[in-house]
């Protein structure tokens, strides 16, 4: 017979987490190895008792989730962290999944629902709820492009760039300082993120921004 998958269940909640934990004990091939009342002790719990997946509350009151995601995933980088929270605003979902969650439940999931997410995330998968899901992706749709984030003088000069000038040329051509322009062309490398000139040039063209 092999190992059940252990469980560390965090949330503040009493009542939630003696009721995952009732659920989840029954359940075949599911141990529940403890239960935690804080996110500032859950990286020490999980050093402590090594779970296969974790379900983590976000909203606690000395530590948030998102924090306490983080911590664990440093110091157990193998363990499995599942969101487990009524909350599911940009604010909450991006930063708990870019923290190291592998899956993001809303606690209105089924008891069912949610061992089936236990049993996925210790394979290694992850489990979106439908509605953070749809979050994902009008995010991913209306992902701004990074030349959006210059100004209007750094797109001036992007343009130019773009057109093969060379910061003495885009200097005359603007009215401005060799010096500015050089403030400039730093700015820009680093908002498109590109480390030359030319990969500015490339992004120009490649954008029809030429």
């Amino acid at each position: 017979m092999s190992e059940p998958i252990k469980v560390l269940i965090i949330d503040d909640h009493d009542m939630v987490r003696r009721g995952l934990h009732a659920y989840l004990d029954v359940e075949e091939g599911i141990e529940v190895v403890g239960e935690v009342a804080d996110g500032a002790e859950a990286a020490a719990a999980a050093k402590r008792l090594e779970p296969d997946v974790i379900l983590m509350d976000l909203m606690m009151e000395k530590m948030g989730g998102i924090e306490a995601t983080r911590a664990v995933i440093e110091g157990s980088p193998n363990v499995k962290v599942i969101v487990l929270t009524s909350f599911y605003d940009d604010e909450k979902i991006f930063p708990a999944l870019e923290a190291g969650a592998t899956s993001y439940l809303l606690k209105t999931a089924s008891a069912e629902e949610i061992v089936e997410a236990v049993r996925k995330a210790y394979r290694g998968d992850s489990v979106i709820d439908a509605k953070v899901a749809g979050k994902m992706i009008n995010r991913l749709h209306h992902k701004t492009a990074k030349h959006e984030e210059l100004t209007s003088r750094e797109r001036e000069v992007l343009v130019l760039i773009g057109k093969g000038k060379t910061n003495a040329e885009i200097a005359e051509e603007l009215f401005i300082g060799i010096k500015t322009v050089k403030t400039h062309v730093s700015n820009i490398l680093s908002k498109l993120d590109v480390s030359d000139r030319t990969q500015a040039a490339i992004y120009a063209h490649q954008h029809h921004l030429v």
